[in-house]
């Protein structure tokens, strides 16, 4: 007689998470189309990864997706060129990177006070906020830059 091997369970979701070493990593087109896919895909992947739909971090990692995809595409988009899209995670720590082919537009961090006066520059500050920490570096590969964001998860 043969005997079927159980089913996996899926891990219990727990509060605070403990990562093992986890990747994603995929281009979108230049577009505000290819910015809510990105976000939507995050979204997604953290799921998976046992940040469930709903809870703070989710909502916090995909709302940094979804800043730094718009900045890649309202201010490091070229014609025909692709941004990079890619989260990590291991242990408690999420990164997210996006990287565009515009190099000679760095993100800088506008005062609070001078981001109400304009349209725009509210982005980076909300980064900086809801995150650990956050940078950028040049391409070492080619044109362009990475604007990065670490946030710590279940650590509080």
């Amino acid at each position: 007689m043969t005997s079927n091997p159980p089913l996996p369970v899926r891990p219990t979701r727990t509060a605070q998470p403990g990562f093992p070493w986890q990747h994603f990593s995929m281009r979108f087109s230049s577009t505000p189309r290819g910015a809510r896919l990105a976000r939507r895909l995050a979204g997604e992947r953290l799921d998976a990864w046992g940040i469930p739909y709903g809870s703070d971090a989710h909502h916090t990692l995909t709302l940094i997706v979804a800043e730094l995809s718009a900045n890649a595409v309202s201010h490091g988009r070229v014609p025909g060129r692709d941004f990079r899209l890619c989260l990590s995670a291991e242990g408690t720590t999420l990164r997210v990177e996006v990287t565009d082919t515009r190099g000679e537009k760095v993100p800088t961090l506008v005062e609070p006070s001078d981001a109400l006066d304009g349209d725009g520059g509210r982005g980076l500050l909300l980064v900086a906020a809801l995150t650990d920490r956050w940078g950028w570096y040049p391409c070492a590969d080619g044109p362009g830059k990475t604007v990065w964001a670490v946030l710590e998860v279940g650590t509080t």
